[in-house]
């Protein structure tokens, strides 16, 4: 046995770190479908779902918020007082992060809530335990392992009473400005699948589903107003692109139109429309993402579009459902290039790119930190969305996937290299290929050591285990292929703050941390920021790349001085906020250091000169200590090199009868270890009624109604609010893992109905119909 153990050892100190590069790996259990992520800092990442009836339990209701550990893929759910269904997210400049809006109060099976509002939805339900969330700003202060998950200050405060925005938004787009505000843009208030009637005789408010304004967080005393970008893409304009350009204006597309819009003035100015009459907004939901910033292209903004649908428009239906058999219907794999400020003031035109390999709907962009892009999920055929039955499909039973609208999930990942000619951008050589079906409510989200967290699905109107795709709490992980290198880049000297221009500063990189001539590995580094955004719905909200100016000294030791600029002198081009901050060499990307871009403070950001570097200093002789692995020539391009392939295969067939025995005993102490921490004990995860939580530094413990109600602007951020804006360390981790699961919940009805028939997506109240058969007499159900 103790030889079998030797041998495991052997094999493993060098083919195991190659086999990661293309693969998946488990990622645990989420114990809430993650409908919704962000990462809060090194060491956490957060997870929203929808209210439903998950078998993970807290405050003696179905949990739908979870925080999930990056050290030891362990799971602890949270509270979340308000539904939270597809609402929107954004950072804030404190490294904070605010989730705006969602639906009404739901009951089992989605049905609208115990305690109806009179307007077509419900402020309460008694079973699930749910408020309406169509108008809540929920604020978030992440926490590490360190802290005291007990504490107020780590929950999340979720009280409308106390902070809410001006109108209901559910679907809605977020996008920060230069000083750290943020738009909010759109949205339904009832409705369901697309956000119209049939015929669209009321484009503007869709007899009361639509919400066409706009609004900003914080308010500062500025009304929500009507857009009519959304009066023109009326119906296809849920959860609008939208990037904010170098001027302060903001590319805003839906639909197939597309506008750069002035948020100060309101002033619409319109671009050409999509090629192809390709829709990229949900429920189409394209892959689109910006390409990354860097000296070379000034800091230019291009912003790439792929996939969707092309159905014609009377395809699409309405709020019920789609007119057509959706899964039958091919995703597009179109892909579209827009600068919307080109540097030579030409005007701005779409430009046909490389084709994606398989059309995709629900596909998603990760940006990597070698500046390539990574496409996850996704589908063949169809939309996102679900509904019971379609125009061409009458009956639940007749549907082949259950409620889901789309089919041929797509698991293998696909990469797209911005920089590569024209013809041989894409790529998926190599890359392992998924069996978890990641459909509608998928998410995938960048992590601090560069590989890809990826979790979700749940096409279901409620959860729902048992149909053809069912509700998923299994995450995963895939590695790009920068992990077949056995070296990553160790650099120190970091700052915890970057500044608009300014002064420089320097960071080293050990000769341990690459191989080679250290010219050549000095010419091949990069100095990156990567915010990897909030994720819903196929989108990552807020997501950018930025590539630092940098000069270099490589010194007689093979270490390497970076001499790095500050962040462009323009809080436009990377909105304030926090960052993940990666040094490149050759391609490998080390782990990320966390950053806090611009002052931390909601305001107009301090703006210096752009930082002066000094000149390049190079030195012949010089070279890296690391291992050869971390040579780019030993690092393919798609996944494993060939040579640790065939090495990896060989050692793997010499050992593998000795190998068995210690995977017994390796299999054996796991499971014990597993149940151990099944057994542990959970942190409790409460939000303190009133004011009390993450607004206790700004409101006081046991303030509520009497603060103010119903307006952003009473929340004002202070720097100082986030007691974990330095992002430190710890060794520390959350107990409890996965505390194991409850009696399954059971399925909902494969046939929903109630006196309207059989419907679609929201559940909700006809928002068309008479509502005299909604019952207005009853309470209005307690508040928070």
């Amino acid at each position: 046995m103790f030889a079998s153990v030797l041998l495991l050892a052997s094999w493993l100190a060098f083919p195991a770190v190659a086999s990661k590069a293309g693969s998946f790996s488990d990622g645990g259990d989420t114990a809430v479908s993650a409908m919704m992520m962000f990462v809060g800092n090194k060491d956490k990442v957060y997870i929203m779902d929808k209210a439903e009836g998950n078998a993970a339990q807290v405050d003696d209701h179905p949990a739908w918020g979870a925080v999930w550990d990056f050290n030891t893929h362990q799971t602890q759910v949270m509270d979340i007082r308000t539904n939270v269904f597809c609402a929107s997210g954004m950072h804030l400049p404190n490294g904070s992060y605010v989730t705006f809006g969602g639906n009404g109060a739901v009951s089992p099976g989605g049905n609208i809530g115990s305690v109806p509002n009179g307007e077509g939805a419900a402020s309460y339900d008694a079973t699930y335990k749910d408020y309406d969330g169509s108008k809540a700003i929920r604020v978030l202060n992440p926490c590490t392992d360190s802290d005291d998950f007990t504490s107020s200050n780590c929950q999340w405060f979720d009280n409308p009473d106390v902070l809410s925005m001006q109108k209901k938004r559910w679907y809605s787009a977020a996008e920060p400005l230069g000083d750290g505000s943020v738009a909010l843009i759109g949205g339904f208030v009832n409705g369901g699948y697309i956000n119209r009637n049939t015929p669209n005789t009321d484009p503007e408010f869709e007899g009361g589903a639509a919400e066409p304004t706009y609004e900003f967080y914080p308010a500062n005393g500025r009304s929500a107003t009507v857009m009519q970008f959304m009066i023109k893409t009326s119906g296809l304009n849920a959860y609008a692109h939208t990037y904010l350009m170098p001027s302060g204006n903001m590319l805003v597309q839906a639909n197939i139109s597309t506008m750069l819009w002035n948020p100060e003035t309101n002033t619409e100015t319109d671009l050409p429309d999509m090629p192809g009459g390709v829709v990229r907004v949900y429920p189409a939901s394209g892959a689109v993402a910006m390409l990354p910033l860097t000296p070379a292209n000034n800091y230019t903004p291009t912003v790439l579009f792929c996939g969707g649908s092309d159905m014609p428009d009377h395809l699409w239906g309405n709020y019920s459902f789609p007119n057509t058999d959706t899964w039958l219907y091919p995703a597009s794999k179109d892909c579209q290039r827009l600068t919307p400020e080109p540097l030579d003031g030409s005007a701005p035109v779409y430009v046909q790119d490389d084709d994606m390999i398989e059309g995709r709907t629900m596909g998603q962009f990760i940006t990597l930190p070698d500046g390539k892009m990574l496409v996850v999920n996704g589908g063949l055929n169809g939309t996102a969305g679900y509904a019971t039955n379609t125009g061409t499909t009458f009956s639940y039973n007749q549907m082949p996937y259950g409620m889901s609208l789309a089919s041929g999930p797509v698991g293998t990942p696909a990469l797209y290299d911005p920089n590569a000619p024209a013809g041989s951008r894409w790529s998926n050589a190599g890359f392992q290929t998924s069996n978890i079906a990641r459909l509608y409510h998928s998410s995938a989200i960048l992590l601090p050591d560069a590989s890809v967290l990826i979790a979700g699905s749940n096409p279901n109107v409620d959860v729902n285990l048992t149909t053809y795709f069912p509700t998923t709490y299994q995450a995963e992980i895939f590695y790009p292929d920068y992990f077949s290198a056995t070296t990553r880049p160790v650099p120190s000297g970091i700052p915890s703050n970057l500044t608009y221009g300014g002064t420089p500063f320097d960071i080293t990189v050990p000769a341990s941390s690459y191989s080679g001539s250290s010219n050549d590995a000095a010419d091949n580094t990069t100095v990156v920021v990567v915010r990897p955004g909030w994720t819903t719905h196929g989108m990552n909200m807020g997501q950018r790349y930025l590539q630092l100016n940098n000069t270099y000294t490589v010194n007689s030791d093979g270490s390497l001085t970076l001499h790095t600029a500050q962040m462009p002198p323009n809080p436009n081009i990377f909105q304030p906020g926090p960052a993940m901050l990666f040094v490149v060499v050759n391609g490998i990307p080390s782990n990320a250091t966390f950053v806090i871009i611009g002052s931390g403070n909601i305001e107009t950001q301090p703006v210096a000169a752009a930082s002066v570097l000094p000149e390049s200093v190079r030195l012949s002789g010089a070279s890296g200590s690391g291992s050869s692995g971390s040579d780019p020539a030993q690092v393919s391009s798609g996944g494993i090199s060939h040579t640790a392939v065939i090495v990896g295969t060989v050692v793997a067939g010499i050992i593998l009868l000795g190998v068995i025995g210690a995977l017994i005993s390796v299999c054996a102490a796991r499971r014990r270890r597993e149940k151990a921490q099944k057994n542990a004990s959970s942190y409790a995860m409460r939000n303190a009624p009133g004011g009390a939580g993450a607004l206790g530094a700004v409101y006081g413990a046991g303030s509520s109604k009497d603060v103010r109600s119903s307006d952003s602007s009473t929340f004002s951020m202070q720097r100082d609010y986030n007691n974990s804006q330095q992002w430190a360390g710890s060794t520390a981790h959350l107990n409890g893992g996965d505390s194991g699961r409850l009696s399954p919940y059971q399925d909902a009805p494969p046939y929903l109905e109630d006196s309207r028939g059989p419907h679609g997506m929201s559940m909700e109240l006809d928002p068309y119909a008479a509502q005299s058969r909604m019952s207005t007499s009853q309470p209005n159900g307690s508040r928070y």
